[in-house]
């Protein structure tokens, strides 16, 4: 097909319980990618999705149970559908997913993959309170000379996620976190709020999970790119496994670039098609663009997806 698409992945926090559950009722493929994944693992993938449970939200089972949803979308999506994407992208985790969808990555190695990857972050933030708090209102500049200066003052804190403008999230240890909200507040801060999250995302608190993951990306990642992918680190295409290798290490301790990637890329698309349970991407992008935002989560939106492209 003639239309440009940006194939879209979210990341940590996107996830719910019972999610991919339509597809894995309906789909033969679903039940099998669920079944493989739960092999290679040894995570009961149908438990940890459809029922009650303390798992979900422990980053080690959170990773692996979101990226087997979005990769089952993108499945059934392709499966039905000849279309190859002008690019892919996700936003932190959502990374993994963009690399299945571009060819770099298979979908259960991927699964094993960032299962590892939650394992190692939340080592690294072992025997330390961390947590995130994301910041609405204030602009990059204000945020980054604000956890600057508390840097210097001791606390460890840092601007991590760029979503969109008025809006980052910032990782580090909780304690310090604290400190920094009523900071946030009086520089005008319409909100200062601690996240529902156990690790440190992309901050230099991670500094021990780069190398143990380093080797595992090694040992997966193809040089069978079909689409570039986005970077976190550089908001810029790569398309290889060198870059691969450079640059997904350097995701667990810089920042997520997330609103400079869509500001690089909008220019290059017809339309975005997000992956995966809900629509959170579709909520950051509202000021990034105007184009088209599809999402594949079920069934029925998977369906209307498809006839939405074909009629481009």
């Amino acid at each position: 097909m003639s239309v440009k698409c940006a194939f879209l992945f979210a990341g940590q926090g996107s996830q719910a319980m019972g999610m991919g559950k339509d597809f894995f009722e309906n789909s033969d493929v679903a039940k099998q990618m669920v079944a493989d994944a739960s092999e290679r693992t040894g995570i009961d993938f149908e438990k940890l999705l459809f029922e009650e449970n303390d798992k979900l939200g422990q980053t080690e089972f959170t990773q692996p149970a979101i990226l087997l949803v979005a990769t089952i979308a993108h499945k059934l999506f392709t499966d039905v559908i000849d279309i190859k994407p002008t690019l892919t992208m996700g936003h932190s985790l959502g990374e993994f997913s963009a690399l299945v969808a571009s060819g770099a990555l298979d979908a259960i190695d991927a699964v094993e993959l960032v299962n590892l990857r939650g394992k190692l972050m939340a080592e690294a933030c072992t025997n330390q309170a961390v947590g995130m708090m994301v910041s609405l209102g204030l602009s990059d500049e204000v945020v980054e000379e604000i956890c600057e200066e508390q840097r210097a003052a001791g606390l460890k804190v840092w601007a991590v996620n760029y979503n969109s403008d008025g809006q980052i999230v910032i990782a580090g240890i909780k304690k310090d976190l604290e400190v920094l909200a009523p900071i946030l507040k009086e520089a005008k801060a319409k909100r200062a709020m601690l996240l529902d999250m156990s690790v440190a995302s992309h901050c230099p608190l991670l500094e021990s999970a780069v190398e143990p993951l380093s080797a595992k990306l090694n040992e997966m990642i193809k040089d069978a790119f079909v689409a570039p992918v986005i970077s976190n680190v550089t908001a810029e295409p790569y398309e290889t496994k060198a870059e691969a290798l450079e640059l997904l290490p350097k995701q667990l301790v810089l920042p997520v670039k997330y609103k400079h990637s869509m500001a690089n890329v909008d220019d290059k698309v017809d339309c975005y098609i997000e992956f995966g349970h809900g629509n959170v991407l579709k909520g950051l992008n509202r000021k990034a663009t105007k184009k088209p935002h599809f999402n594949v989560s079920d069934m029925a939106s998977l369906e209307a997806t498809i006839e939405a492209i074909k009629a481009l």
